[in-house]
């Protein structure tokens, strides 16, 4: 299988075993490594306020390109097994956590197919936070909706476009409101 690119964006907002929120970023970051995958580029860490609001702390957010001779499912299987190793618990949807890695996107891929890739991007907020897909949906549903994600993917990937949206990473946040971009501080 060929090598392929691919975007995820980290964050955390409690204490996991390798330390604070940066640390487990950083070590996250090694372990993926150590996993056989290529980091090629990686954003600053930047201060994000918790989203949903009130949640908990705020968060450390980053974004990285991968390089990984895979399939998008074989990477999130990494991705979940290094979360667990640094104390990751699905308890409550969007609640607070040591480490998330989410895979942003896969080169130009849609999965699993267009319309359910629709499906998950329409639906409304109440239900995002009460349901979570069974499957693997690239690119994130909502990745052109957080600031918190595409103000670090622009450091890396500002020219990477979505492929359904037919929008730039640096277009989609230029389309977001400036105060959700400003609360988006560099650490």
């Amino acid at each position: 299988m060929p090598v392929q690119d691919f975007l995820i964006a980290l964050g955390g907002n409690m204490p996991s075993s390798a330390g604070d929120p940066v640390a487990t970023l950083q070590a996250a970051l090694h372990q993926i490594a150590q996993a056989g995958i290529k980091v090629t580029t990686t954003s600053p860490f930047y201060k994000t306020p918790c989203f949903p609001a009130g949640a908990g702390p705020d968060y450390i957010n980053a974004a990285a390109a991968l390089a990984f001779e895979g399939t998008p499912h074989d990477l999130l299987a990494h991705l979940n097994a290094i979360e667990a190793a640094f104390d990751r618990e699905r308890v409550t949807r969007w609640g607070q956590r040591t480490l998330d890695l989410d895979l942003i996107a896969a080169g130009d891929a849609v999965l699993p197919d267009p319309a359910t890739h629709a499906t998950w991007r329409h639906l409304p907020l109440s239900e995002q936070i009460a349901t979570t897909p069974d499957q693997l949906i690239v690119p994130h549903p909502r990745l052109q909706d957080r600031a918190f994600v595409l103000v670090p993917l622009a450091d890396i990937a500002p020219d990477w476009t979505h492929p359904i949206l037919g929008h730039s990473v640096a277009r989609m946040l230029s389309d977001l409101p400036p105060d959700e971009v400003a609360a988006v501080t560099p650490l």
